[in-house]
């Protein structure tokens, strides 16, 4: 059975995809499904390239027992769109970025994650608003969507 490969998008790659990417490799190893799912996450920008997943959203994944060690952000690349079959943003913002490096999304694999919701949308960005806890439902129910979408 071929994996599903999901790739998880924001700005920086230390606060919301790096939740998505954790939540979603945690929902599919409860779900017992793991090994049909390849999952990372990127940024659009270069401002964090290297650095670990920000200290508030390892807390906020912690307090769920989910952990990130050893995650550091690295920067999506035009190669990513033949490498995954989703590739999934946090925001409008993010998005137009992501078609920019891809070069558009002749294959419609791009979308956001609340698309995958009753409220399609932006994700909360903690970055501007410390919110965490808000981060973390939109996270949750977005993967949750993707999950419904695939049929998991």
């Amino acid at each position: 059975m071929k994996q599903i490969r999901i790739l998880f998008v924001c700005h920086g790659n230390i606060c919301r995809s790096p939740m998505a990417e954790f939540v979603m490799k945690d929902m599919v190893e409860r779900a017992g499904v793991a090994d049909r799912f390849y999952i990372e996450s990127a940024a659009t920008s270069t401002e964090e390239i290297g650095n670990p997943v920000y200290t508030p959203a390892r807390r906020k994944l912690a307090e769920h027992g989910i952990g990130c060690a050893g995650k550091t952000a690295r920067q999506m690349r035009r190669d990513d769109y033949g490498r995954f079959d989703l590739i999934v943003g946090m925001d409008a913002w993010n998005l137009r970025n992501m078609r920019r490096i891809c070069g558009d999304d002749p294959e419609g694999k791009i979308s956001l994650l609340m698309d995958f919701t009753d409220r399609p949308g932006d994700v909360a960005d903690p970055w501007y608003t410390g919110d965490f806890e808000a981060t973390w439902r939109d996270v949750v129910e977005g993967c949750e969507g993707i999950l419904r979408h695939l049929g998991v």
